[in-house]
């Protein structure tokens, strides 16, 4: 574990950061950058699921907690779309990670890897993408309506909303939605996300490398995957049949298995859908 500054001036920000390498001092194959989703997402998301497997076979692995989120310093305002973006940018250069790296975004997470793409496209090998899309004007419409109902409903009825998870989604989703509580409330995040800057399929258009999208059958993300093979020719798309939005937790080990494959031939490309999915366990 590591705590990391991004800069020197007014706008650093510690992240704490986790690295794993190849066992028995092997030299990594490639760099992977794993990035976690907005409010009840950290890091550990990643550390208890994919990430292991993904040093046992190889990689070097670099996990942080966003800002706000998890061990990482929570500034009182500064999270729009390019502040974390810029993180990553400023992260990488620290940890002197020059290399085209695979970057492994869920959810808010690869809207940043996409949001980097744009900006370095030269620095990045290929982006899976879990469950999420670029910061398009689309995005930024649901993504707002998010930010909307997180404020009406958790933070208007805290004390309830929290019991009712307990009750109805166990004490591990009440702490988690406790914590994004306690980051709406104490920072500017909802006032912010929804001021981001979008990218424009023009922009998008700079992203070169291969792209690995993965959706749930179930959410509503899963009919966008025409759109982004048209902006992206180089994205491949992996429909979970069976599953929603929370495939990374709910599916890691069929995870895992796409993102290895993935990384060993970025270039390949994956299947449009794959059959049913049989119980899964971390």
């Amino acid at each position: 574990m590591a705590m990391i500054h991004t800069g020197d001036g007014p706008d650093d920000v510690r992240l704490h950061v986790q690295r794993l390498s190849p066992p028995d001092g092997r030299p990594p194959t490639a760099t992977a950058v794993l990035l976690h989703g907005l409010l009840t997402d950290s890091l550990a998301s990643w550390y208890f699921t994919v990430a292991p497997d993904l040093a046992a076979a190889g990689l070097e692995v670099v996990m942080y907690d966003q800002r706000g989120h998890g061990r990482s310093e929570r500034p009182d305002s500064g999270y729009r779309l390019d502040a974390f973006v810029t993180d990553l940018e400023r992260l990488l250069d620290r940890l002197e990670i020059t290399g085209p790296v695979h970057l492994m975004g869920n959810c808010f997470g690869a809207t940043v890897a996409f949001g980097y793409a744009v900006r370095h496209p030269e620095r990045v090998a290929g982006i899976c993408a879990i469950e999420a899309k670029p910061a398009t004007e689309s995005w930024l419409t649901e993504i707002s309506g998010i930010f909307r109902r997180v404020v009406a409903e958790l933070l208007g009825h805290e004390a309830e909303s929290l019991a009712w998870l307990s009750a109805h989604r166990g004490a591990h989703t009440a702490r988690l939605a406790k914590q994004a509580a306690r980051l709406v409330r104490t920072t500017s995040i909802a006032e912010d996300i929804p001021e981001s800057r979008t990218v424009s399929e023009e922009q998008l258009r700079r992203v070169r490398c291969p792209v690995l999208a993965v959706y749930g059958a179930d959410s509503d993300l899963a009919g966008q995957e025409g759109w982004l093979e048209s902006v992206l020719p180089g994205t491949r798309t992996v429909v979970l049949p069976g599953q929603g939005h929370w495939v990374l937790a709910e599916a890691p080990k069929h995870i895992r298995e796409l993102l290895l494959s993935w990384t060993r031939e970025p270039g390949a490309g994956a299947p449009a859908a794959v059959a049913p999915l049989e119980a899964d366990a971390p």
